[in-house]
């Protein structure tokens, strides 16, 4: 498993010492902002925007379930991905819980400091507070191959009789009303990632270099990019309006909001793609970079699964779409 970049642990210690990794908590009425700091960090570096949106998601389920808060120069990972194999589990000795096993997906595992982690009791979900002691938690070498989000260091973690505190009751990680405001959050990253994607693009054409078909491909990004940013505000507006609602709503928000980004961040990929030929992925570095890191990221949607489910949803609603 490559090592991380020096330069990305040492940029993550410097924004949560600096406070910029203390977000408004969804929600509260700042909602708006807190997207907007997420899309800057993920437009300025993909990886580095994934990284910080889970630490603020971590401050988030602590503030909301109960939990200690993360303090000044530590790094949280939120590693909850429950595939069928294998399996951590949670074990309760007489000095306290314990965690044993491996678990898979967990980003950041050599550059946090602690992570939200959920165990199974039994057949039982339960999320838990680990520091990650490097003599109980350790990464598993070759474990994560990925060229795109190589420096979210993604791979499996062997967890060895680990301490671990219990946040929350039993279940509270998926019931609590911000699960769903977090997932929006995940969208705001995929956002500011391809705004940057479209920067060379934007700059040839303002720069009066771009053909007819590049300016098409330009305005086929700008509109969809326009969708994206609107139904993050809205998201936003409507999380601030009622943040503890039904997790029909929240739910529904979420993968609609995301379903339009996912169309906007893929829309984008593939006209810059078209406009600019084959140079920017072969001699500009940094745009290549970004390319393979948000193709990777944007797989955190499950695609059509994501879509059937948003349309359960949907046809659960009483259909108003054409109200304005």
């Amino acid at each position: 498993m490559p090592e991380p970049s020096p330069d990305l642990a040492r940029r993550l210690r410097a924004l949560s010492r600096s406070g910029r990794l203390t977000l408004p908590l969804p929600g509260g009425g700042q909602t708006t902002r807190r997207f907007q700091a997420l899309a800057a960090l993920a437009a300025e570096n993909t990886v580095l925007g994934r990284l910080a949106e889970a630490h603020a998601d971590a401050a988030a389920i602590l503030h909301e379930v109960g939990g200690r808060v993360p303090t000044s120069g530590q790094i949280w990972g939120v590693w909850a991905a429950e595939p069928p194999e294998p399996i951590l589990r949670a074990r309760s000795t007489p000095a306290g819980w314990v965690l044993e096993g491996r678990k898979s997906w967990c980003s950041g595992a050599r550059l946090c400091s602690h992570a939200l982690v959920t165990a199974r009791i039994g057949e039982e979900r339960r999320l838990f507070a680990v520091e990650l002691t490097p003599s109980m938690v350790r990464p598993v070498p070759d474990s994560w191959h990925a060229v795109g989000m190589r420096e979210s260091d993604s791979g499996a973690v062997d967890f060895d009789s680990a301490p671990a505190t219990p946040v929350g009751a039993p279940g509270a990680y998926l019931e609590r009303a911000g699960f769903w405001h977090g997932a929006v959050g995940v969208a705001a990253c995929w956002y500011g990632s391809a705004c940057e994607v479209a920067r060379p693009l934007y700059e040839r054409a303002a720069a009066g270099r771009a053909h007819e078909h590049a300016l098409a491909h330009l305005g086929a990004v700008a509109g969809a990019l326009q969708s994206a940013r609107l139904g993050l505000r809205q998201a936003a507006a409507e999380i601030d309006a009622d943040p503890d609602g039904s997790d029909v709503d929240a739910r529904l928000r979420a993968r609609l909001v995301r379903a339009v980004v996912e169309d906007a961040v893929t829309t984008t990929v593939d006209r810059v793609g078209r406009a600019l030929g084959a140079g920017p992925l072969c001699a500009d570095g940094e745009h290549a970079a970004r390319v393979a890191d948000l193709t990777v990221y944007l797989r955190q949607s499950h695609a059509e699964i994501d879509l059937a489910e948003l349309g359960r949803d949907v046809a659960g609603q009483e259909f108003s779409w054409p109200n304005l």
